[in-house]
């Protein structure tokens, strides 16, 4: 790892704990996102030279909040603080600060900011947006990638977000039991998409961005503390613990895109497994099927086929066509799609996803999918337009250089064609 992979790292993790603590200093998301990047600057400066504190969360807060509070001074015309070094010299502080905030602590500021982002006063997305913008730190790029919509409507829906929270008087402390049974759904999705902004690493990383994968296990494990004969949050947590089993598997040496075919699943972190199967059985008990546990379901095939030709593809298709049932969504249907194309071939497979195009013209994997299924009819050009056009909306290297392999392969026959056909066109000696 280099040395700004390390502190990057160090900082993405310490993000949540850091700025839900200032909120609660300073009851403003505004400000307690300005003093977390203030912090996370001279973070920058100093932990290079210096090496990581003990507690990177508990130097954040520390050094966050004093300049909160010389901003504060300075607005107010009051005397400053002493100067940045005298400032960022917190090795005394950080002790006595880690003494007090102890897992409890984080846990309950993190949760109170959770449920403060998703309160309803909002619509829902803003909700959601808000929350993976101020308690993750998602760039609005990515938040906007995850919705399927433009940046600057993106950038619009975060804002007006942040000022109905400002103008609304909203209470910054934790909400009673039964409100937070009414905002748990919001919440949920927000840890989802968290983790899916992890596990696709859409911003272009040449690696997995595991921190926010884990980061989103850990708000939900905390939340199945809150919630813990939830069936969907029982789903949940079993869903991300199934996905993120594979994680060791899905890119090679190289940083290149391994398929679900080709991962090595001894490399796959049992543990993980066990303890979302453990999950998962437990939410079926109670015998009220949602969204997410029919997504652990499906994972949970993939996970414990012994095989990928071992998969139940059929029971797959089935799961996915009870999704698409309970939550309509055109990236649900191609997902089954590509259960239906191993069920009942490409041709079935390439009629469902036709009436999505519309929907999905800016989408990636549509576009690989089509092409993926035109290449296995034989129809060549048109498979090499779908994976053209794949590649244009590539996210990162990787998907790009996972498309280029289709399309060498497509361009290998074509030669082997011309190859041939020169051949059987070469003009034969004719014996006198």
């Amino acid at each position: 790892m280099t040395d700004l992979a390390w502190l990057d790292a160090a900082v993405t993790s310490a993000r949540p704990q850091a700025v839900a603590a200032l909120m609660r200093y300073f009851r403003d998301l505004d400000r307690a996102e300005e003093a977390f990047q203030e912090a996370s600057l001279r973070a920058l400066k100093s932990w290079p030279e210096n090496g990581p504190p003990r507690d990177p969360a508990a130097w954040l807060i520390m050094v966050g909040r004093n300049v909160a509070i010389d901003a504060l001074r300075r607005e107010s015309k009051s005397e400053a603080l002493d100067d940045e070094d005298a400032v960022s010299d917190t090795d005394d502080a950080e002790g006595a600060l880690v003494s007090r905030l102890d897992d409890a602590h984080y846990r309950d500021d993190i949760l109170r900011l959770l449920f403060i982002c998703c309160h309803p006063d909002l619509p829902s997305t803003q909700q959601i947006a808000l929350a993976l913008r101020v308690v993750s730190g998602l760039t609005v790029g990515e938040i906007a990638r995850a919705f399927l919509v433009g940046e600057a409507a993106m950038e619009q829906r975060i804002t007006r977000a942040k000022r109905r929270v400002a103008q609304a008087g909203v209470a910054f402390e934790t909400p009673g039991a039964v409100e937070r049974s009414e905002r748990l759904g919001t919440v949920a999705a927000m840890i989802y998409l968290l983790f899916n902004e992890g596990y696709s690493a859409s911003g272009g990383e040449a690696h997995l961005r595991l921190p926010l994968c884990e980061e989103a296990i850990r708000l939900a494990r905390l939340l199945l503390r809150l919630f813990p004969s939830e069936p969907e949050m029982l789903g949940l947590t079993a869903l991300l613990l199934f996905q993120h089993a594979r994680s060791p598997a899905r890119l090679d040496a190289a940083g290149a895109i391994v398929l679900l075919e080709d991962q090595d699943r001894a490399t796959w972190r049992k543990d993980l497994i066990a303890e979302g199967e453990a999950l998962l059985d437990k939410a079926m008990r109670h015998r009220r099927p949602g969204a997410y546990q029919i997504q652990a379901a499906i994972a949970a095939l993939h996970d414990t086929a012994p095989s990928f030709d071992a998969t139940d593809w059929v029971q797959i298709e089935g799961l996915y066509s009870g999704l698409e049932q309970l939550q309509p969504s055109p990236v649900v249907t191609l997902n089954r799609a590509v259960a239906a194309s191993k069920v009942r071939g490409p041709e079935a497979a390439l009629a469902m996803i036709e009436p999505l195009a519309g929907k999905l013209s800016g989408y990636f994997h549509f576009f690989g999918l089509k092409g993926a299924l035109l290449l296995d009819l034989g129809r060549a050009e048109e498979a090499r337009d779908a994976f053209n056009h794949a590649i244009s909306l590539a996210r990162t290297p990787q998907e790009a250089a996972h498309i280029r392999l289709h399309l060498d392969r497509i361009e290998k026959a074509d030669r082997a064609k011309r190859k041939a056909s020169g051949r059987a066109a070469k003009p034969q000696s004719v014996e006198k």
